[in-house]
């Protein structure tokens, strides 16, 4: 299926009666008979179908314009295609599509700003979860020596940091840290709660759970 691109692009190069000199004119032709170029927004695909000698002269003219087109056969026809965004902006330049230029480059930040709206969201949910997981182990680790020697077991600092994991499950490092006396900062609780982790595993070995 010949994408709405592809469409608004032939259009323009079918209604631009501008000269160019023959190496452009021939890409524009060849754009208009066989050019398909995908949605810019989805992913970044140019291709051109002809015959073999046709596929030859385009790709020696469009190296000639510092592209790297690619070719290879298909269907009893080469196919010479481009894959990179700055190439295929490159083409429309060649072929004075303007209009079209403005608007595959509109897409093309438009579809980098997503994607490092979804890279950020993706990283801050890696996050998210990474730190619920080792809430959850840390509560799991407070509850065992709750349950098998107590927390009185523990040094004061280390009780008082428990007592405040337990009571405060869906609080920050920093935000329990700031609930002690006196206060601590986050590499601190982070340090007490890993000591707690860490005598856990000992009563459990030494219980024989692990």
């Amino acid at each position: 299926m010949i994408s709405s691109f592809t469409k608004a692009v032939r259009s323009e190069l079918s209604e631009n009666n501008k000269k160019m000199d023959r190496q452009r004119a021939f890409v524009r032709d060849c754009f208009i008979s066989s050019g398909v170029v995908s949605n810019p927004s989805r992913t970044y695909h140019l291709e051109f179908s002809l015959g073999e000698e046709g596929a030859d002269k385009l790709v020696k003219i469009l190296s000639g314009f510092g592209l790297r087109p690619k070719k290879f056969a298909r269907g009893g026809q080469f196919v010479v295609y481009l894959k990179e965004a700055e190439e295929i902006a490159d083409v429309l330049k060649v072929v004075s599509a303007h209009k079209s230029l403005l608007v595959f480059e509109k897409m093309r930040v438009e579809k980098a700003i997503a994607n490092n709206v979804n890279r950020k969201v993706n990283f801050e949910t890696a996050n998210l979860n990474k730190t619920v997981d080792a809430a959850q182990s840390q509560i799991e680790a407070i509850g065992f020596i709750s349950r098998s020697v107590g927390l009185s077991y523990l040094s004061e600092s280390l009780e008082e940091i428990a007592r405040l994991r337990l009571e405060n499950e869906n609080m920050s490092l920093a935000e329990i840290g700031e609930l002690t006396d006196p206060p601590v900062g986050k590499s601190g609780v982070n340090h007490r709660l890993r000591k707690i982790c860490k005598i856990a595993e000992e009563l459990k070995r030494d219980e024989g759970y692990a």
